[in-house]
């Protein structure tokens, strides 16, 4: 159900690229809108994790450097049937964790310091169970288009913003007004869009773990505290940009003004108890489920 809710979303968000692009400029706005947002996938599927791995600060480390986390992800790997990916430490107190990467062949997975120091190796296994799921399912690589194409929407608003205010008005051009109203509400609409698509997949990490693991447990324990944690401190280094990209919400602790429609994750709460309803389904070997 969660993947056929993405299909839609993205499917959507691209339609609404399009249709933009066409009110804009007709035909060949709808051609600039899908150039744009194909350069624009083009350069963060290449190049979107290296950019945030070295904004992060992270720290590649191997089985000298860091054995119980590397033993951890080299048992998981090998359950779930997936390459190793680069492990990472992020020098922040703060404890979070993510995935980067285009697909299993070329990830990373990053933990700060703070996590290490925070969770027991249990609630770690959990938290890179969850990563390794995002990886599985290509996640990173869903969010960087929902997240690119949502970005070319907003550039197309600006520049009918611009054009509406500033332009000369031809016949059979929209009015100004109605131009000046879709370059608000529409890139507003195309957040919402890539911020469902973003919760979506971290039920399937969430699910993904515990079928790797077989304890929901330990990944329930560890979401609860890097909740509470999360509402206390933030990352020194966050952007919203990559937020989704976290397995807690980097700015947890900040206020909403619209409530939950533009957060990048479901509540915790939420989160824990679908994990609670695996408890009853899970077998004592699950790891098939990685396999299929």
């Amino acid at each position: 159900m969660e993947r056929l809710k993405t299909v839609f979303l993205l499917t959507l968000l691209t339609v609404l690229l399009v249709w933009l692009g066409g009110f804009f400029g007709g035909t060949t706005g709808m051609v600039i809108a899908l150039l744009a947002a194909g350069g624009m996938n083009f350069y963060a599927y290449y190049y979107s994790d290296k950019m945030v791995l070295k904004h992060y600060n992270a720290v590649e480390v191997d089985a000298h450097s860091a054995p119980g986390l590397y033993a951890i992800m080299q048992r998981l790997c090998h359950k779930a049937n997936l390459p190793m990916p680069k492990l990472y430490i992020v020098p922040d107190s703060v404890p979070n964790a993510f995935a980067t990467g285009r697909n299993p062949e070329n990830a990373a997975v990053a933990v700060t310091e703070g996590l290490l120091q925070l969770l027991h190796e249990d609630e770690i296994e959990g938290v890179i169970a969850h990563e390794l799921s995002h990886i599985r399912h290509y996640d990173i690589l869903v969010g960087t288009i929902a997240a690119t194409i949502a970005g070319a929407i907003a550039m197309i608003a600006n520049i009918m913003q611009f054009a509406a205010m500033f332009g000369n008005r031809e016949n059979n051009s929209p009015h100004p007004i109605v131009m000046i109203i879709l370059a608000i509400v529409l890139p507003l609409a195309a957040t919402v869009i890539q911020m469902t698509v973003s919760r979506s997949r971290e039920y399937m990490a969430d699910e993904g773990a515990a079928r790797l693991t077989g304890k929901p447990e330990h990944l329930q324990s560890a979401l609860l505290k890097l909740e509470n944690y999360a509402k206390q401190a933030m990352m020194q280094q966050a952007q919203p940009q990559n937020a989704h990209m976290f397995i807690i919400n980097p700015f947890s602790g900040k206020k909403m003004e619209f409530g939950s429609l533009f957060q990048t994750h479901p509540s915790t709460q939420d989160r824990v108890a679908r994990l609670e309803k695996l408890k009853t389904t899970l077998t004592q070997r699950t790891s098939s489920y990685f396999r299929k």
